[in-house]
């Protein structure tokens, strides 16, 4: 058996594990608000038809379930908030072939990719998107992504061609990746801003390298690898930029087909024919976003066939000598987002003549119609706030204190991107 199947095989495994902790963990999860089906017993047998029914203007969580089948379609996400989540990972495919150059010549209002992603917030689970372009090296996006906060969980994103995963918002661009299976050849993931992927397998298909960073915009800005399995063909390396790049790895293993190069700057030219002026030029371009040195960290990663020299641990080197255990998505995002944080919880009750409100440590989405229990055994139904921080209940009392929020075919979730759904804490302070 190849070892791309083997990787992706103990990565589907995990996820099932996984996935089926966090339902138990997380409570009462929300049914899904649209359902795709190819056989028509759904509400759209198109994933497109689906994503383009949500308002460009939406602010609540959106959960769109895809049943198992092969949609043969070009999808573009132009609502913020958006989750796509597969029935099963190997039976829900999304495919389509489409070469970036083809695209260039002919542009659609698709896309350049499987998927386009063109606002924040969006979750993809569960599920196979490939590019079927079939070509090993020219430009096949698998996922093409615009936008800040995007979560890929328990998916497999394949490409025999580069740039499979692009997530290129650059200046304040945030992703969170676990799980996964990753497919293509040159820098076939390669994101601009933060990043952290964790338990995931990269198969590198050309002697090229595997991963790529832009951290230009910000000194800040990491591209963190964790407990991750890399493979390729012969000849392949590890990673590579042409900006500014903050790599960290940790807990991985690579295969022995990956080559003795440390993580570099591509100078051109790329082969070993004399500079022309052309390449002097664009050097010369290229120093300006380089200004903070190579700055490749490893803590505990090891080649199947022997280690080289530059995977020594060196996290002491980096800005903070981080240790190994914090070096977490929190850390990695500066502390401005967390997609493995806990629930939303209640801060605050206030109460007016003619409402109460339950003010939330979060924007949270409401699906159903919660209700609160009052001290004199009155209930107060619930009005409005989905979308925001502050959830409002009518109530005829101006004394009864809510005790408990009843939901009863209802659910509160963060709105916000997350590893996972996250049911809020509704304990009242």
């Amino acid at each position: 058996m190849h070892k791309e199947f083997i990787f992706a095989f103990l990565v589907t495994c995990s996820s099932l594990l996984t996935f089926a902790t966090c339902a138990k963990d997380s409570g009462t999860l929300p049914k899904p608000d649209i359902v795709v089906a190819s056989d028509g017993s759904g509400d759209f047998t198109s994933i497109q038809k689906a994503v383009a029914s949500i308002p460009k203007d939406n602010r609540e969580r959106v959960v769109v379930f895809v049943k198992d089948g092969i949609y043969r379609e070009k999808v573009r996400v132009d609502a913020s908030y958006v989750t796509l989540r597969g029935e099963s990972r190997k039976g829900t495919r999304i495919e389509f072939a489409q070469l970036n150059a083809d695209y260039d010549k002919n542009p659609d209002g698709s896309g350049r990719a499987v998927i386009h992603v063109k606002r924040d917030d969006f979750v993809l689970e569960n599920l196979t998107v490939e590019n079927t372009a079939g070509i090993v090296g020219p430009h096949a996006m698998a996922l093409y992504g615009e936008a800040d906060r995007i979560v890929i969980v328990d998916c497999d994103l394949l490409s025999d061609g580069a740039d499979t995963v692009s997530l290129w918002l650059g200046k304040s661009g945030r992703y969170y990746h676990a799980r996964c299976n990753f497919r293509g050849a040159v820098d076939f993931i390669c994101p601009r801003g933060w990043c952290y992927i964790s338990d995931s397998a990269f198969y590198e298909t050309k002697n090229s390298a595997a991963v790529w960073h832009d951290g230009s915009k910000d000194k800040d800005m990491k591209f963190v690898l964790r407990n991750c399995k890399f493979d390729g063909t012969n000849g392949w390396n590890l990673a590579r930029h042409h900006h500014d790049a903050q790599f960290y790895f940790l807990d991985c293993t690579f295969s022995k087909t990956m080559i003795d190069r440390a993580p570099y700057r591509v100078v051109y030219p790329i082969s070993s024919t004399a500079p022309t002026e052309a390449d002097i030029q664009k050097n010369k371009e290229l120093d300006r976003s380089n200004i903070w040195g190579e700055r490749a960290y490893f803590h505990d990663c090891h080649r199947d066939g022997g280690d080289y020299s530059w995977m020594s641990n060196n996290l002491s080197t980096a800005t903070g000598s981080p240790a190994p255990d914090q070096i977490t998505p929190a850390w990695t995002f500066g502390g401005k987002w967390n997609p493995e944080r806990t629930p939303p919880i209640i801060q605050r009750v206030t109460m007016t003549e003619q409402s109460i409100n339950v003010v939330l440590s979060e924007t949270v989405t409401v699906k159903g119609k919660p209700r609160l229990s009052l001290s004199d055994g009155a209930t107060a139904d619930y009005v409005s706030g989905s979308g925001t921080e502050t959830l409002t209940f009518k109530s005829q009392s101006t004394k009864a204190r809510p005790t408990a929020i009843v939901l009863e075919n209802a659910v509160i979730i963060a709105t916000e991107a997350a590893a996972r759904i996250l049911p809020a804490n509704l304990s009242m302070p």
